[in-house]
């Protein structure tokens, strides 16, 4: 599969409208659809998690309509951790998935013939958060340390930046923490695993019992594995290799859903506080403080796209497979032993996705978004 830019293999941009129509029109979806009012293609899009800012750009795309105006019902699959994303739709039971690349490139190896379509996020979200007075300043000082991880490959950063500094990965101890900070607020792990868009403000939504009020940034070390050296890249947008290659109304369809994504999440870059009420009112467990900080948060680490959102950086994909090939964990398992084929990635549907978008007045690449301040309350409430 080629990564050239602005080129749909098989297909040109008569061909794609026409796959689609055809499509649209063989699909048993609902009556409706955005241009003719013809019934919608039906899709089915698997999460990696329970709904939350995390994906609001999906949840707002569903909607504001975005799905519909492509022709497209869209069913948002969410994910406790029961449903592992990549297998669900190489085994055949969704059309695209949101999963991490490291996770996929061992599913890859394993015999998943899956795409990334659309890399989402730019930058790693993961953190290692200690307290401020731990001596843990950077990974460098995680020898003989509790280093906790959720697992479920989860934890290859951690070893990727270790190996980084030289440490030896069997020097930590991994402790296995839940989706929460209680372990570390308990004095379990020296050094916790957080998302920039979750735990992290799970801490800062806490009390302090000594003070009576919300713990601060200051009273806590945060190392950012950007920074570390062992980020890789994680949501994506993954589609079937196979349907892409022989599929004209699947990749026309693939088209179509990317145009949407992208409006949605430029929905959620310029209406915060819009996609974190839509997350709620989609099932999100979280309060409203926490929910428009982890929207906040997401947002910065997809905007800005310089090339546009969605387009795959090949420096930081063959970054990402390079530290997949050589990270160990402490037992001496790697995430992958060789490259990943061709197929693995290709830029040819979010390119094509951008270029119909581009004479409408939409920022597709983030250049004038602006972060917003969220002042988190106890609980998240």
């Amino acid at each position: 599969m080629t990564h050239s830019r602005r080129r749909l293999a098989a297909i040109g941009a008569v061909g794609i409208s026409a796959a689609l129509a055809l499509s649209a029109c063989s699909s048993g979806g609902t009556d409706g659809g955005g241009d003719g009012g013809g019934d919608l293609t039906e899709v089915t899009l698997q999460l990696q998690w329970l709904p939350q800012g995390q994906f609001a750009g999906y949840y707002a795309a569903v909607d504001q309509g975005f799905f519909e105006d492509e022709g497209l019902d869209v069913e948002i699959i969410p994910s406790g951790g029961d449903i592992v994303p990549q297998d669900a739709l190489a085994n055949g039971e969704v059309d695209y998935a949101i999963a991490w690349v490291p996770k996929v490139l061992g599913s890859i190896e394993a015999g998943a013939n899956i795409t990334n379509v659309a890399q989402i996020f730019q930058e790693s979200g993961t953190l290692q958060v200690a307290w401020a007075d731990s001596g843990i300043e950077s990974v460098a000082d995680f020898e003989g340390k509790r280093i906790g991880s959720w697992g479920f490959g989860n934890e290859w950063e951690i070893f990727a930046s270790m190996a980084e500094q030289g440490l030896d990965a069997s020097s930590v101890e991994i402790i296995t923490q839940d989706f929460n900070m209680n372990a570390f607020l308990q004095g379990d792990i020296d050094a916790a695993q957080a998302m920039t868009y979750n735990e992290y403000a799970q801490l800062l939504e806490t009390v302090d019992p000594e003070t009576g009020e919300l713990y601060q940034p200051e009273d806590f070390t945060v190392i950012d594995y950007n920074e570390a050296g062992g980020a890789m890249l994680q949501d994506a947008i993954w589609a079937d290799a196979e349907r892409l290659q022989s599929d004209e109304e699947y990749q026309a369809t693939t088209v179509a859903f990317l145009k949407a994504v992208i409006r949605g999440w430029v929905f959620a870059a310029e209406n915060p506080q819009d996609a974190a009420d839509i997350t709620i009112a989609e099932g999100s467990g979280w309060g409203p403080s926490h929910e428009l900080w982890m929207v906040n948060e997401t947002n910065k680490l997809i905007w800005p796209s310089p090339e546009g959102i969605g387009v795959i950086d090949e420096e930081a994909w063959n970054r990402t497979v390079e530290l997949a090939l050589a990270t160990e964990n402490e037992t001496g398992a790697k995430i992958i032993t060789e490259e990943p084929p061709s197929s693995a990635w290709t830029n040819e549907y979010i390119e094509q996705a951008l270029e119909e978008l581009e004479g409408e007045d939409l920022d597709l690449t983030g250049e004038s978004f602006e972060e917003i301040e969220v002042e988190l309350t106890e609980g998240g409430n």
